[in-house]
């Protein structure tokens, strides 16, 4: 942050200000400092949740919240403690830009049906049984499936198997509130039912990449559902060449139809970064989300370690020095605001280039529970 001016603290400048804002006017000469940054200062902060605490929580939350109590989700979201200034919920966000939750649907529960101006997208950790039901397409969900839907589409939930679903939730919900954007509808008659075939989509676009005659100009949600045996079988064929020093062998989920991100406004990747594997450090200004789906390892942010396991959920803020090492392969799931970050030409990467491009450890995350 740039450096105070000596000439604020005097008397007849304190004074016109203390003056001014009576009127609900501001003075610029006190606010540029904190407003106009020479690099992004982001409020969010680097943190850590333990897969156990979140699992452990959403299990209590199933004694409590019962469908008959009328409940829209039984869900628990990450809040980013350095985004809790807002009352009463603090900002609803895990980053300033992006929230983020786990979700719990038991045997024979549903998800009423809704829709709102928000995009959101599912990463599915636990369970099987359970789908979504997405503008009337029926879309089962299997540990490892990404799911995607785009903003005002209906969808809801049910559970027609035998043990608990567990997924990851995302959504734009801090953007789309912050630019007063945000709508929301329940569908009046609880769970949408079905008007095509179930996995329509996926079995329209087996073929991968190979686009249905038609599709040219479909450019929402025409897969919803990306298959985690499809996404091992791309990052297998990238580990036939070197990985990449910043990010090991990653793949991005697109829109097969336009080669646009999957979700218009949040990116989201898969990782593998073999045993022992260490990435060079970097930094930008998209933040990130991400999840342990397998393995375990540490990511150290800004100097400070974070040790995570399968299962786990941390957060990487907005221009903040981060690198990822392994102690077993491991594939990390993330989400980011790139394409937010695109849309207004901000996007910006730099690599560290001190020390072979590894950051000095200087202190470690204590999880509240571990």
């Amino acid at each position: 942050m740039a450096e105070q001016a000596s000439y604020l603290n005097d008397k007849d400048v304190k004074d016109f200000t203390k003056d001014i804002q009576q009127f609900n006017l501001g003075p610029l000469w006190e606010a540029i400092p904190e407003v106009m940054n020479k690099n992004p200062e982001p409020h969010a902060q680097a943190y850590l949740w333990s897969g156990e605490l979140m699992e452990k929580k959403l299990m209590e939350a199933a004694e409590i919240f019962t469908p008959e109590r009328g409940g829209e989700r039984r869900a628990i979201y990450f809040q980013n403690p350095g985004l809790t200034y807002r009352k009463p919920w603090g900002q609803v966000s895990t980053t300033q830009t992006l929230y983020a939750a786990v979700q719990l649907l038991l045997p024979g529960e549903e998800a009423p049906s809704h829709r709102h101006s928000q995009s959101a997208l599912r990463f599915i950790t636990e369970g099987e049984g359970a789908y979504t039901i997405v503008q009337g397409e029926r879309i089962f969900m299997e540990e490892g499936d990404f799911l995607i839907t785009p903003k005002n589409l209906w969808h809801g939930h049910g559970h027609l198997g035998e043990k608990p679903m567990i997924w990851m939730d995302a959504l734009d919900i801090p953007t789309i509130y912050s630019i007063g954007g945000t709508f929301f509808e329940p569908y009046e008659d609880g769970l949408q039912q079905p008007n095509v075939p179930d996995n329509f989509s996926e079995k329209r676009y087996r073929g991968g990449m190979v686009r249905p005659v038609g599709d040219d100009k479909f450019d929402v949600a025409p897969l919803a559902n990306y298959k985690w045996d499809r996404t091992t079988a791309a990052i297998e064929g990238l580990m036939e060449f070197d990985p990449d020093p910043n990010h090991g062998f990653a793949i991005e989920y697109i829109n097969p139809s336009t080669g646009k991100s999957a979700n218009p406004t949040m990116g989201t990747r898969m990782q593998y970064l073999p045993d022992g594997f260490h990435t060079n450090a970097l930094r930008h200004t998209h933040s990130t989300i991400y999840h342990a789906f397998k393995g375990s390892g540490y990511t150290v942010i800004n100097g400070v370690r974070f040790d995570w396991k399968a299962g786990d959920y941390f957060v990487v803020p907005n221009w903040a020095w981060y690198e990822h090492k392994t102690f077993e392969d491991s594939y990390l799931f993330s989400v980011n605001d790139i394409p937010i970050m695109d849309r207004f030409e901000l996007e910006k990467v730099e690599n560290y280039e001190i020390n072979h491009g590894h950051q000095k450890i200087t202190s470690e995350f204590k999880s509240v529970f571990r």
